[in-house]
């Protein structure tokens, strides 16, 4: 029997569908979403949740004159389907597949590229400008989760719209039921309410009369008006929607298509900001996924019927777990060490953490610059809190990291997960600029360790300084190696040579120290001495050791997992010129100046050069050794 799905090739497609038909799509949509993210892993309880909210969105407005804007993105696999992506979606998060977030290069559906959060409303907002400065006619909805509305740049773009009077609607997806439970009916029943036209039509009616009556009228209608306000605040949990300028509307099934399409029909109709509430069950349609939607919000490939991930090497820990762990041990000594994170518990490995020190963990949610300028006070009031965030979070925090903490010279630790590349993500998330813009800033220090014993070790090292340190480490599981019984501090700035040579030496931070070893013991076989040396430290080099031991070789090679632009090769080249070191050919292996696309990161580090056999390669190439 042909599936409802295989007709759908665009959303003008579905126009036409029975309420009956909406369902049965939804059901085949969430079975082609669970089918490939249990291949391709991704964004799974989040999407699951949102099918039957874009169906409804894309049966009622005409996209793509229509715009609709997916905060974070993470709900989006459903809008991929309906627009014309369906036979391709099997390639997900692939290389050379479709991304994992909206992307405005892959289709004209997806009207803003997204994959961070808190970013719709504005982008929402422009677009919306962009059409009254052109005199164009068209809908802009932002589509944004309860989380992500807590986000300052969410609470920014509410207020500017509001101030505008912007003709825009605002699709609140409320996945946790964290705004309204208690008062839900009354406040869905007085929506409905608003909406019918014989209200609006009878409010109209009364303006009209009321304000024709002689001297009074005005004052009696205003007078009107502000009793149902009133009244209309004290029953919504809108209130603050409405303060700013918004129609506040819900909130509705989000689950519901027999309920969602009446309700965004009228909606479509209204002008003005308005906001539309709507709650969704994370997860829905796939039991796993509903009873515990943070552990299937990003999955690795996983089995359909048990929900459990097939990853190999259970046993070697990830990075963000000996990170947790070795906090965790820290702490119990130094009752000083407080764990902050933006609403990352999870992601960050401070489930433990937060559970043996609950009042030393700070959970700020999506508020990554209050939560630096937070930690830089609690820093100067003599606590060491240790800012654990995503490399390419942390991005969203530069000023704070530049004004609050490092001009200050405050002890604030950034733990910096996922750094360098992270893969199936793709360019939103690859944390590839973190040695850059952080290298330039004064009074930080930055190291990266080359697996996960030296880690604790420099865990360690960063509490214990006074000052600002940042630690970036990689996203995934560490090598595999034995670690040591007892926690031992590095000295700051302190490179260790690992391999001596005599033709070519490698310089190497954080996880190309290994790919650096096994290239080098590759190339004895070709008949080339390579040493290895692991920097360690991005800032202070260390100084001593690279001016001697860059003096005894001809040829010099740098290897970083980040931009070169401003990274680690560029700290070494800017050290040669201030040392005046001639006579030397180096050669600076990092990524290149662009956005790194998704892919698995083995397929990323071999194209970049940054495994094993390319940087052999490498070298026999581009050095013309042998």
């Amino acid at each position: 029997m042909e599936k409802i799905l295989d007709k759908i090739n665009s959303p003008e497609d579905i126009k036409e569908l029975s309420l009956e038909e909406l369902a049965g799509l939804a059901d085949e949509i969430r079975e082609l979403i669970i089918d490939v993210v249990s291949k391709n892993g991704g964004h799974l309880a989040s999407s699951l949740g949102a099918v039957e909210l874009t169906i409804a969105l894309h049966k009622i407005f005409n996209c793509p004159q229509d715009k609709i804007i997916w905060d974070v993105g993470h709900q989006s696999y459903a809008h991929k389907i309906l627009t014309g992506r369906r036979h391709l979606f099997h390639t997900l998060r692939q290389y050379e597949g479709i991304s994992g977030f909206p992307n405005i290069s892959e289709s004209e559906y997806d009207a803003f590229g997204t994959g961070h959060s808190s970013t719709s409303i504005s982008a929402a907002l422009g677009l919306v400008k962009a059409r009254d400065l052109k005199y164009e006619q068209n809908e802009v909805i932002a589509v944004i989760g309860d989380g992500a509305l807590g986000g300052g740049m969410a609470l920014e773009a509410l207020n500017h719209a509001g101030h505008l009077k912007a003709n825009m609607l605002v699709v609140l997806n409320d996945n946790e039921m964290s705004i309204s439970k208690n008062v839900g009916a009354i406040s869905s029943y007085l929506s409905k309410i608003r909406m019918q036209p014989s209200f609006v039509k009878a409010r109209a009616d009364l303006q009209k009369l009321v304000k024709n009556i002689p001297k009074i009228g005005d004052k009696l209608f205003n007078t009107a008006r502000e009793i149902e306000n009133h009244l209309t605040y004290l029953l919504l949990p809108g209130v603050f929607f409405e303060s700013l300028g918004f129609t506040y509307l819900g909130p509705f099934d989000g689950n519901n298509i027999a309920e969602l399409i009446p309700v965004l029909e009228k909606v479509k109709n209204m002008k003005g900001p308005r906001l539309l509430h709507v709650i969704t069950q994370k997860g829905k349609g796939y039991f796993p996924a509903e009873e515990n939607s943070t552990k299937f919000h990003g999955v690795v490939p996983f089995n359909i019927e048990t929900g459990e991930d097939e990853s190999k090497d259970i046993n070697i820990p990830s990075y963000t777990k000996v990170f947790g762990d070795t906090l965790i041990t820290l702490a119990k000594d130094n009752p000083k060490i407080l764990a902050l994170t933006a609403a990352m518990i999870d992601g960050t490995g401070l489930v433990k953490f937060s559970e043996q020190f609950p009042e030393r963990t700070f959970d700020v949610g999506i508020s990554e610059q209050h939560m630096v300028t937070f930690a830089a006070a609690l820093a100067k009031e003599g606590f060491k809190p240790v800012v654990c965030i995503y490399s390419s979070f942390l991005q969203r925090a530069y000023d704070q990291l530049i004004h609050d903490v490092c001009l200050q010279e405050l002890p604030v630790v950034f733990a910096i997960d996922r750094a360098g590349i992270v893969g199936e993500d793709g360019a939103t998330h690859q944390g590839v600029f973190d040695i850059s813009f952080l290298r330039s800033i004064p009074n930080i220090v930055i190291m990266s360790p080359k697996d996960e014993n030296e880690f604790r070790s420099m865990i360690k090292t960063a509490v214990n300084y006074n000052g600002p340190v940042a630690l970036r480490y990689p996203r995934g599981k560490g090598i595999g190696i034995k670690m040591d019984d007892k926690l031992n501090e590095i000295p700051i700035g302190q490179a260790e040579v690992l391999k001596e040579g005599k033709d070519i030496l490698f310089i190497a931070i954080g996880n190309m120290v290994y790919p650096c070893l096994l290239a080098a013991e590759e190339l004895t076989q070709l008949g080339l001495s390579a040493g290895v040396i692991n920097a360690r430290f991005v800032k202070p080099l260390d100084k001593e050791l690279l001016s001697k031991k860059i003096k005894e070789y001809k040829n010099i090679i740098t290897f970083e997992e980040n931009a070169k632009a401003g990274g680690f090769g560029s700290a070494i080249l800017e050290f040669i010129e201030e040392q005046n070191i001639k006579n030397v050919n180096i050669k600076c292996v990092g990524l290149p100046d662009k956005f790194i696309e998704h892919a698995h990161p083995s397929i990323l580090r071999m194209k970049y050069n940054l495994s094993p056999d390319r940087i052999k390669e490498v070298i026999k190439h581009s050095l013309e050794m042998v």
